[in-house]
């Protein structure tokens, strides 16, 4: 297949270089990631360890027959992102949007209408982004595409690359767990500057009780209900991991964050439907905070 990666920072540039075991990869990236990939190949470590040699660019120039786009920009970049490649589409390209947040796929669907098929992915494989040139391949996980005519043939590609993937029988109840996941796991090690397995503290059960209540609260109004226990499968699924989460990443670098899709997106659809959400709105704050801070700091 041909596949660009449109937004190739830690996960982007992971799914790149496993993807390149079978396809032929296209790494849209910032320019000093892209020179040094060009130049030496994109170096992984951790799990998996070796130089993959894949091309790179800073733009899409041009989208080919048959071309799969794997959106991995941040929500926030989505609209910029596809308005840009918006007039290169062609009937028979595909656009996944492997990102968080919730229903931030409805961004590049509105876009895009009918000029090409457009598919919601979801994945829990965790990458870091070490310097231009290097990501770490930190946790192993699965794939998620929503179904269509080409999703099967699309998640056996995948998956034949080690990326665990299958067409999902609800990528909305996919969304969903990984919307709540998300809004416990990132404010929280973000706040407290802790590795995704600080999350497991069971000091903090009662704050990811609250969190994890209010968002299955809002899902069950949307049509979602969940039949287990958030906070007990956090402790299990996160314990003894040293992945850092993509919010503690931005705001390390300066950068602001997707918590306006995750947090901010329940309190936001609570108020749609009469539910109060004091502790996600709560938090977003706190997070909005913590990036002006950033700001500040970039400007003295």
């Amino acid at each position: 297949m041909n596949i660009i990666v449109l937004g190739a920072g830690a996960i982007g540039s992971f799914y790149g270089a496993k993807l390149s075991k079978l396809n032929n990869i296209i790494l849209i990236a910032k320019k000093e990631h892209a020179v040094k990939i060009n130049k030496n190949g994109l170096k992984m470590t951790g799990l998996e360890e070796g130089i993959f040699k894949i091309k790179a660019d800073t733009e899409i120039r041009e989208i080919k027959e048959n071309t799969l786009i794997l959106l991995t920009t941040k929500s926030y970049d989505s609209e910029k992102s596809i308005n840009n490649i918006k007039n290169k589409l062609r009937k028979d390209t595909i656009i996944i949007c492997l990102q968080n947040g919730l229903y931030s796929e409805d961004i590049a669907k509105k876009i895009v209408g009918n000029k090409c098929m457009v598919l919601r992915a979801i994945t829990n494989f965790g990458a870091i982004f070490l310097e231009p040139g290097a990501v770490g391949y930190k946790n192993y996980s699965y794939t998620s595409i929503e179904k269509s005519g080409k999703s099967k043939q699309i998640a056996d590609n995948f998956s034949k690359c080690g990326l665990n993937a299958y067409a999902s029988k609800d990528i909305k109840y996919d969304m969903w767990k990984k919307v709540v996941f998300n809004c416990v796991l990132n404010p929280v090690t973000a706040i407290l500057r802790i590795k995704n397995d600080g999350i497991t503290d069971e000091k903090l059960n009662p704050l990811k009780k609250l969190i994890a209540d209010e968002c299955a609260e809002v899902a069950e109004k949307d049509g979602i209900k969940f039949g287990f226990d958030f906070v007990e499968t956090i402790n299990r699924e996160f314990k003894g991991s040293q992945n850092v989460s993509s919010m503690q990443q931005d705001l390390t670098k300066g950068k602001i964050t997707e918590i306006d899709y995750l947090n901010g997106a329940i309190a936001k659809l609570g108020k749609k439907y009469g539910i109060k959400c004091p502790v996600n709105e709560a938090l977003a704050e706190i997070i909005k905070q913590m990036e002006n801070k950033n700001q500040m700091q970039i400007f003295k």
